[in-house]
């Protein structure tokens, strides 16, 4: 559930106060971006990583960004401390904006919304951590420009429906008989102790937790490559990870009600978790007061 402070378009406010014209084309179309960000103990992590996500998402909107890196860090830190700060997840999204009517073809000088909120970071069960999580499988449906992190994500939700529909965690989706990613979150496999991540096209997003766990994998010897993944190595890999700014990283142990390798989290998603926890502070950024 989102905190009570917010911010909207310039100012901190009551969440319940927080108001939107319904002509605002984030609303109408769709059209806007956003970003996730975890907060650890008051620090924002990976947020330069967010921002340039952010400022490539919305020029591929054609959109320049609203704020600069020192303004966002301003808002991230009100949103932050005026909501009792630890550990958090912070949503920031921009529109267009509202027009005077409903048109297709944005018009030039519209003013960009820009709402922020912050709720209190999920909590992974230790029976997720020790067991791993289940999994289905389904074909991507989504659009062909998957590396926007656009609102527009109904497709990511009809997908993630039908793992909450099965009681699993986590949708891995197929595009033409190949991996891509989750439904919200990264898919990696491991194939002979070798972590294997697809390559980054317009039909993955560029995930900032992916980097993450790229960047840990060379930390920890781990030998890595991003190439395509086939259906049939995903359903016989000996690991499956998924990871996301809110959930971590996470073993997927059961996949379409069969076991993944043994069946239980293995070495390679193990040395990362451990890594991925160790590291939270250096990698994350304090927010100013």
């Amino acid at each position: 559930m989102p905190l009570p402070l917010a911010w909207l378009d310039g100012r901190l406010l009551p969440l319940a106060e927080a108001r939107i014209s319904p002509l605002d084309r984030g609303f109408l179309f769709g059209d806007g971006a956003y970003e996730v960000v975890p907060v650890y103990g008051g620090r924002a992590y990976r947020f330069d990583a967010h921002l340039q996500r952010l400022d490539r998402s919305l020029a591929e909107m054609r959109m320049a960004p609203p704020l600069g890196r020192a303004e966002w860090l301003a808002i991230f830190g009100k949103l932050v401390h005026g909501n009792g700060g630890g550990d958090l997840l912070l949503y920031a999204q921009v529109t267009r904006g509202v027009e005077a009517e409903r048109f297709h073809v944005p018009q030039p000088a519209t003013r960009p919304t820009v709402f922020a909120c912050v709720q209190k970071l999920p909590v992974v069960p230790a029976a997720a951590i020790e067991q791993g999580v289940a999994a289905v499988s389904a074909e991507d449906i989504r659009w062909s420009r998957c590396d926007i992190k656009s609102t527009s994500l109904l497709g990511n939700v009809l997908m993630r429906w039908l793992a909450a529909d099965a009681g699993a965690a986590e949708t891995l989706l197929l595009r033409g008989g190949h991996m891509t990613e989750a439904s919200a979150s990264s898919a990696h496999v491991v194939l002979g102790g070798r972590l294997v991540t697809p390559p980054q096209t317009n039909a993955i997003l560029p995930g900032t937790t992916r980097g993450v766990i790229l960047e840990l994998a060379a930390r920890e010897g781990i030998v890595s490559e991003r190439r395509s993944v086939t259906e049939a190595e995903m359903r016989s890999a000996d690991e499956l990870l998924i990871a996301s700014a809110g959930g971590g990283i996470r073993a997927v142990t059961t996949l379409d009600g069969l076991p993944v390798g043994s069946g239980a989290p293995g070495p390679v998603y193990r040395a990362l978790y451990a890594a991925f926890k160790a590291t939270q502070r250096e990698f994350s950024t304090e927010l100013p007061a």
